[in-house]
């Protein structure tokens, strides 16, 4: 399949998903997903409607950001790790969610909006080419996202372009533990559902290190299979990789 196809299967599928009131569920399927994936009562209570029961892990969790810190959200959807980002990079920092689809924008301008949050900025944009600066940031976060592009590579040659020397990235992805079918490569419910377009766990951390990253595996999911993917032989991923 073209890379455009593939791409177009994406947007429509998180345009629809934005242009729903409840996103993936309903708000109490919303919270559970969320919750199993890693994301605190606090948290998700800070968030609100940005919460929409998307990814699969917690990137924020795990990551070293800190005050003063520009972070970039690589498919920041409806927001919900941008807000959290924010209050950690404070009122010296800025936050800047990356996003291909304008509905998820509008939603996570108006989701900052009600949360009086002023440090965060969306900017409308495939993750294959940042419309961003050489070393302008000191953290990157993407949360069940990177494996929708069909070139990962050029993701993360460019979020390597864009991170300061040291800057370090946090991502919580989908990879594979076995090749699947070519009916389910193929099937556009797994491709937009973050499963077709996803990688080998050997051949993703092998892009990374090509992309020029120091990596570090922080967790392992595989519960999520049964949880989430019908028993798909594949697991959530928390990478921390650093440039060198």
């Amino acid at each position: 399949m073209k890379p455009s196809d593939i791409k177009k299967i994406v947007k429509e599928k998180y345009q629809k998903i934005a242009r729903s009131s409840g996103g993936c569920g309903c708000s109490c399927q919303n919270q559970s997903v969320s919750k199993n994936i890693g994301y605190s009562n606090e948290e998700l209570q800070t968030v609100g409607q940005a919460n929409m029961g998307l990814g699969c892990g917690n990137p924020i969790a795990l990551s070293k950001i800190k005050e003063g810190d520009v972070v970039v959200d690589l498919g920041s959807g409806a927001g919900i790790d941008c807000i959290l980002a924010s209050k950690k990079v404070g009122s010296a920092g800025k936050v800047i969610g990356i996003d291909m689809t304008e509905e998820m924008i509008a939603k996570a301008e108006a989701n900052v909006k009600n949360l009086g949050l002023f440090n965060i900025e969306f900017m409308l944009s495939d993750i294959e080419d940042l419309p961003l600066n050489n070393e302008s940031a000191d953290v990157i976060i993407s949360n069940c996202v990177i494996n929708l592009a069909p070139d990962k590579l050029k993701v993360f040659i460019e979020s390597n372009r864009i991170l300061k020397p040291g800057g370090r990235m946090y991502v919580s992805d989908i990879v594979l533990l076995k090749e699947l079918s070519e009916i389910q490569s193929k099937d556009k419910e797994l491709i937009s559902g973050c499963v077709a377009g996803a990688l080998l766990k050997e051949d993703y951390i092998n892009k990374l290190s090509q992309a020029g990253f120091k990596i570090n595996i922080l967790s392992e999911n595989k519960d999520i299979s049964k949880e989430q993917y019908q028993a798909i032989p594949l697991e959530s991923i928390m990478i921390e990789a650093i440039k060198q």
